[in-house]
């Protein structure tokens, strides 16, 4: 190896592997500091994520005042935070270290932020990436791809695509467009109406309105308790509406297309009228007079809604709601889970600090020193006991350690690395000190349904000791662990492999402690010599033509941060890790050798010194250590180290080679599941057996029901007018759309070349004649024939089409409504520019079709494409037959609106572009089948919406708020005729460390928003977390009985579970909804964190189950409900909207986030804790956002 000038030959490197992306179990702070009077408390160290981890324990600051008196800061004097908590009459020092607040609470924007507790802080953080791909597909296929979510970074609320700036109900109209972005929330218009432009001159009311109005002082709403019981009355004062019946008896259903929308009423719908397929439109001003009339609550009725009154704003103060009981609806039967049964032990558990000098940030040099401090000391000093460290700063012991405080000293030798050199050895100092002893007592409360809260140091204690000796076995990865022993490697292409992995966490579940074990793969990098990496990487003869500068920036992208052994010493195997590539060619390098400035070149030097002559020499070197004092090494003289796990994104080529590595049929992946446990043999685990930790070595046998599917309304005039699914799944045979979108003018541009023209226009004449025969009126005629198009030129060439299209279409009064475009196969970055350009420049609604379609034109590809278009236009494809016939609980008997909202953060690498938020709302009701969606852009990987709620000065109309939330409101309110009278919240993506945090701040901001629409204006509210990125899989109990499992396996949709591997106490459940394709089905996991509407057990899983067969993309149901769907899907479309200003590492430079609701002077750039600005996104065009244009 060669070092450039002023470097010495000193050895810098590290030996041996070194462990990426360690597991993440909990950690402790790092000592125990005392509150001081003031509440100033000294550095603490931060507690790394875990997904169990809660903030119910840590400590609050309980100075609070009303949020328009606390200025800047939250407290200013002291806190009432105690280090130390009372058990049996005796003082415990807590697992877990407390700090105070010290007076340095920042209010920061949103307002909402300055509510949270100093506890929410150190939250779990998730990772989520979006799902890869493009072109666009109408074959049904649900979202994939594996990713973790970071945490939420404070930092300014960005603007979103939408956003209403008036007080009340009235959307503003042209006055804001002038103002920045526009506003958001389909309104179900015809084209052409728009908002009434209201008057610059009118006042606004302040946000909390009214002598007696209800003001919110930052904190949440506690339960309301309407009727007292769970399920609340009905009208008539009986007991609320029971699960509807619908199963194998066909129900009387009215002969109409669409629910009456008659202002709500409270007493019982009389009999349905028919009514047109499309909402009438509403002015402006009838919006207005008809909210003055409508009440929150009908005066007949006999629950008055009253002021919800808010607590303190603190975790300890929120309870997650109580089981309703367990559900009663759909056929029993009974599977198994990948959980085991986990004895809890009666040991004495005992917490050390552990402190290492000096202080080294990896991990494994720490167990190091642990393990041989332990190998020396174990039966002296440490008494005989085997203790589980976890890597950093805490151990555990099952009983106490001769001391209570003790110093050791400790020698590591470097292992050999052939260079028949002495060894280098590191001398530590380690001090253990007793912090704290941990009490399974409260866990066995817990897990007995007697305590409330979960001691979340007990199941922290218990994970790290059941991962002491996998983590010394394997290579720890999150919660996985991974080895090319556990099963055979895989090749994924461009220098990756996977590695076969278990994932293995410990539960609090209603039949105790359970061990949920699931198989799991991911991808590392090959242990190649790095040669024959860029080879690959490159798929090409690297010796055909020399490294353009594209390849170099691919090479300098795969190889940056890998670490890799030299080898042409022979047996002396030096690891270095690299930090770039050289930007001269091999031959061109030169070094000093002496201090007179004599030069060597780097060929000349391997030459001369190690015999060895270097073959590539156009080629750069690579370069390791500091980029102050670089070292070169030429690329054929390093191999890449075995077990690096690959944490960049994958392409889709890799994605699909790990998802065939990974789909497992259910039988096969129980089968693996259990040979594991076998394989582990848990039983003679020592750390177990010191603990007193059994684990069961079977399957949990688990109750379950399978609910019935619900029947669907389809047109009238079709042979076919209801549908009752089977097994999941129907077709669009003899039927016809409930509610048809009308395409009078389209027309198509193919950017395929090697589509020819004519068989263009016979696929766009048989698709329409296909939108035709499914109830659509659709014209078949295009306004221009298909257009031929080069990829490089989209924007010209769809520019050019629109203008030459409304060129025609304009003077007759006519928009262009539909543009079908044929894109190729692999289309790169064309299908991301073209959506971003119809729908934020044009304002056109567009279908993609890919080339491999074109040329098979099945009619079943055919009649999913017509599925897609009709809801892009307006239309339903299909309704509830309950909903229609209002017989939905808790939904058809007073207006509901049901919201869905997600958060997808960039990949990894992409540490620079912004996450991006979607929140989608139904626009009608009952029929709660049509979504508008709203976007917004957010601090790199920031888990909290931020523009739920805005409240902004301006300098002529002065306090101003929007959001979200309010523009999906006002929008429904315009839809409909009524205001929402109820609000189901369905959020997808959020970690169980989470769920205090984006409950208090997403609740908060909800609340505030419905406040300022009207005074007292606060519909109850079901927030529900939609949980899948989990790994509980549930098999059925008879893999031979074909009456239990669907055609690929798995158990049958609608199958919920909500017993024995479940909470404790709280209101959650396992969903499977829909039928599996391929590979083993994950249900999804319903939690309930927030319930004023006291759904029943059977209530909820009826509603979400039936809402699954309403997606609009297919004739299937679902895996998660189709608001939380919808929210994912907007939120990737919305990633196509930034303008990528692409650095040699590959990452987006720009943020995203726009849209109506900005301070006047334009949109306002969000910046997060260490990022880049965050840039506003385009604004979505009125027309695109009245439409579900993200399908």
């Amino acid at each position: 190896m060669h070092r450039s000038a002023n470097t010495s030959n000193r050895d810098t490197s590290t030996a041996g592997p070194t462990q990426t992306q360690p597991g993440p179990a909990l950690r402790r702070h790092l000592a125990i500091k005392k509150h001081h009077e003031e509440g100033d408390a000294g550095p603490v160290a931060e507690r790394e994520d875990h997904n169990t981890d809660s903030p119910r324990s840590r400590h609050v600051c309980r100075n609070r005042g009303p949020p328009a008196r606390r200025g800047a800061a939250c407290c200013a004097a002291s806190c009432s935070g105690s280090p130390s908590s009372h058990h049996a009459g005796r003082t415990v020092r807590p697992m877990i270290r407390r700090r105070g607040c010290g007076g340095k609470h920042v209010l920061a924007q949103p307002v909402a932020a300055q509510l949270l507790p100093r506890r929410l802080n150190n939250m779990v953080r998730k990772r989520r990436t979006d799902a890869s791909g493009s072109g666009e597909s109408s074959e049904y296929q649900e979202p994939s791809g594996s990713a973790e979510r970071a945490g939420p970074q404070r930092g300014p609320a960005p603007q979103q695509q939408g956003g209403a700036r008036e007080r009340g109900w009235v959307a503003s109209g042209s006055q804001q467009a002038q103002q920045g972005g526009r506003g958001g929330g389909g309104y179900y218009q015809g084209r052409g109406s728009h908002p009434q432009p209201r008057d610059p001159e009118q006042p606004f009311a302040p946000s909390y309105q009214g002598r007696g109005g209800h003001q919110f002082r930052g904190g949440m709403p506690y339960q309301q308790q309407y009727g007292g019981r769970r399920g609340g009355r009905s009208a008539a004062g009986g007991r609320g509406f029971g699960p509807s019946a619908a199963g194998s008896t066909r129900p009387p259903v009215p002969e109409l297309h669409q629910a009456t929308q008659a202002p709500y009423q409270p007493t019982q719908p009389g009999p349905l009228q028919a009514s047109s397929s499309r909402q009438s439109e509403m002015s402006t001003s009838e919006v207005v007079e008809q909210f003055q009339q409508l009440s929150v609550e009908g005066e007949s009725s006999s629950q008055e809604m009253q002021p919800i009154v808010p607590p303190a704003s603190s975790s300890k103060s929120v309870r997650f709601p109580v089981r309703p009981g367990k559900g009663t609806n759909g056929a029993r039967c009974v599977v198994k889970a990948n959980h085991f049964f986990a004895e809890l032990p009666d040991k004495d558990l005992h917490q050390y600090d552990v402190s290492i000098t000096p202080e080294v940030t990896s991990r494994g040099v720490n167990r190091a020193v642990m393990e041989q401090l332990v190998r020396l000391y174990r039966e002296s000093y440490l008494g005989g006991r085997l203790p589980a460290y976890d890597g950093r700063k805490s151990l555990y012991t099952a009983g106490p350690l001769p001391f209570t405080l003790k110093d050791f000293q400790i020698i590591l030798v470097d292992d050999d690395d052939g260079s028949g050199t002495e060894r280098r050895q590191r001398t530590f100092r380690v001090v253990i000190k007793l912090a704290a002893r941990v009490d399974l007592h409260h866990l066995g409360m817990f897990l007995a349904g007697r305590q409330a809260d979960a001691p979340q140091e007990a199941l922290q204690v218990l994970d790290i000791v059941l991962r002491e000796l996998p983590t010394a076995r394997y290579l720890p990865v999150g919660r996985s662990f991974y080895s090319p022993d556990l099963g055979r490697r895989q090749h994924l292409g461009e220098g990756l492999e996977s590695w076969r992995g278990f994932y293995q966490s410990i539960r609090p579940t209603q039949m105790g402690l359970s061990l949920n074990i699931d198989m799991s793969s991911t991808a590392f990098i090959e242990p190649l010599p790095v040669i024959e990496f860029v080879i690959e990487l490159l798929n090409r003869d690297v010796q055909s033509r020399p490294l353009s500068d594209a390849d170099r920036v691919k090479i300098k992208k795969a190889l940056r941060g890998v670490k890799v052994e030299v080898t042409h010493r022979g047996n002396m195997r030096r690891k270095y890790r690299i930090s770039g590539l050289t930007s001269q060619a091999t031959r061109e390098l030169t070094f000093p050798v002496d201090e007179r400035g004599t030069v060597k070149s780097v060929v000349q030097y391997f030459q001369e010194t190690y015999g060895f002559t270097i073959q590539h020499t156009s080629w750069p070197c690579l370069q390791v250590g500091n980029q102050q004092r670089p070292n070169y090494l030429p690329m054929e003289v390093c191999k890449i180290v075995e077990g690096q796990r690959y944490s960049k994104r994958l392409n889709e080529r890799q994605i699909t080679a790990l998802l065939k590595v990974t789909c497992q049929r259910p039988h096969d992946r129980e089968l693996d599941i259990l040979q594991t446990v076998h394989h582990n043999a848990y039983h003679e685990d020592p750390f177990a057996r010191e603990f007193g930790i059994k684990i069961s070595e079977k399957l949990a046998s688990v109750e379950a029901r399978v609910l019935p599917p619900p029947w669907l309304k389809y047109h009238d005039t079709g042979r076919e007018k209801n549908c009752l699914p089977r097994v999941g799944q129907w077709n669009m045979m003899n039927k016809k759309m409930v509610n048809g979108g009308r395409v009078n003018s389209w027309t198509c541009i193919n950017f395929a070349k090697n589509v020819q023209d004519n068989l263009a226009r016979g696929f766009c004449h048989e698709l329409a004649q296909m939108c035709q025969i499914s109830g659509m009126e659709f014209s078949l005629d295009p306004v221009l024939h298909p257009l031929t198009a080069r990829p490089d030129h989209v924007e010209r060439a769809l520019k050019a089409r629109y203008h030459d299209a409304m060129s025609i279409l304009q003077p007759q009064g006519k928009e262009l409504d539909l543009l079908i475009v044929i894109l190729p196969d692999n289309n790169g970055s064309l299908y991301g520019d073209l959506k971003r350009i119809c729908e934020t420049d044009l304002g056109l609604v567009s279908q993609c079709c890919l080339t491999k379609h074109v040329f098979r034109m099945s009619k079943q590809y055919l009649a999913n494409v017509a599925l897609k278009i009709n809801v892009k236009v307006g239309g339903r494809n299909t309704v509830l037959v309950d909903a229609l016939s209002r017989r939905i609980p808790l939904v058809s008997d007073r207006p509901t609106i049901i919201f869905g909202a997600d958060v997808t953060h960039p990949h990894p690498g992409e540490d620079s572009s912004p996450s991006i938020a979607a929140v989608v709302a139904s626009q009608d009701w009952p029929e709660v089948t049509k979504y508008a969606g709203l976007v917004c852009a957010q601090a790199h990987r920031q888990e909290l919406i931020q523009d739920l709620f805005k409240v902004w000065q301006d300098p002529q109309r002065g306090t101003l708020t929007g959001g979200m939330i309010k523009e999906l409101l006002i929008s429904f309110k315009k839809a409909t005729g009524q205001k929402p009278q109820r609000i189901i919240f369905y959020r997808d993506g959020v970690s169980e460390g989470q769920f205090y945090q984006v409950l208090l701040y997403e609740l908060d901001a909800i609340r505030k928003a419905c406040a300022s629409l009207e005074p007292n204006y606060q519909p109850p509210v079901t927030f529900v977390v939609v949980q899948k990125r989990h790994h509980t899989r549930l098999f059925a109990n008879n893999h031979g009985d074909h009456q239990s499992v669907d055609k690929s396996g798995n158990i049958l949709p609608g199958t919920v579970v909500d017993s024995k591997i479940c909470h404790p106490t709280e209101f959650d459940f396992y969903l499977c909804s829909h039928a599996g394709i391929q590979g083993t089905s994950r249900p999804a996991h319903y939690h309930v964190l927030w319930d004023e509407n006291k759904f029943t057990a059977d209530g909820l899983q009826t509603l979400t189950n039936n809402l699954c067969y309403t997606y609009a993309r297919c004739t299937r149901s679902v895996s998660i409900v189709p608001p939380a769907y919808y929210a994912h899907l907007a939120a990737f479309r919305a990633r196509f909207y930034m303008e990528p200003e692409t650095s040699d590492s590959g990452s987006l430079a720009s943020g995203a986030a726009a849209g109506r609701g900005f301070p006047p002077g334009g949109a306002r750039a969000t910046r997060g804790p260490g990022t880049a600005a965050v840039k506003p996104l385009p604004a979505l065009k009125e027309n695109v956002k009245r439409v579900m244009f993200y399908c």
